[in-house]
């Protein structure tokens, strides 16, 4: 499971013209899943998201967490994260899970991560074309790779 992670002062997302979710402080996060992608996978990231600390503090300094600064989500699925580019210029997919496989996966990781934060966390549409809009704080932009723990 992979996920960039970007903090923002706002995000959101529209589909056919309409809004679907907006947050204001918080996280942007995309989410890819593949195809040996676990629940154990959702339960490591989650966690690790929850508890990043790169919101400022009284001094400035990156020391708070989502949670501490009572802040937002919104999730997209972004299958493309998987995208593979070694052979040719146009990327394959090959790597990225299939619908059947992926969306308990995307639903489950939006689900803990609002039980993490304590709040509702937005999400886009699986498999949907959507507008993401985003003012990117800081910039604060991290990825992760479950399969990259160390």
């Amino acid at each position: 499971m992979r996920a960039v992670i970007q903090r923002v002062s706002h995000a959101s997302v529209t589909i056919d013209g309409n809004v679907k979710s907006a947050i204001k402080e918080g996280y942007l996060i995309l989410l890819g899943v593949c195809e040996d992608d676990t629940m154990e996978d959702v339960e490591w990231l989650v966690k690790k998201i929850a508890n990043l600390r790169v919101f400022n503090d009284e001094e400035g300094v990156m020391n708070r967490s989502i949670i501490d600064v009572q802040g937002e989500a919104l999730v997209v699925s972004q299958f493309t994260l998987y995208a593979s580019y070694k052979k040719g210029n146009r990327p394959s997919w090959f790597r990225a899970g299939s619908h059947e496989h992926s969306i308990p996966l995307y639903e489950a990781f939006c689900r803990d991560l609002s039980e993490a934060i304590g709040k509702p966390v937005g999400t886009g549409e699986f498999g949907a074309d959507m507008k993401v809009e985003l003012l990117n704080d800081g910039p604060v932009t991290i990825c992760m790779d479950t399969k990259n723990k160390e």
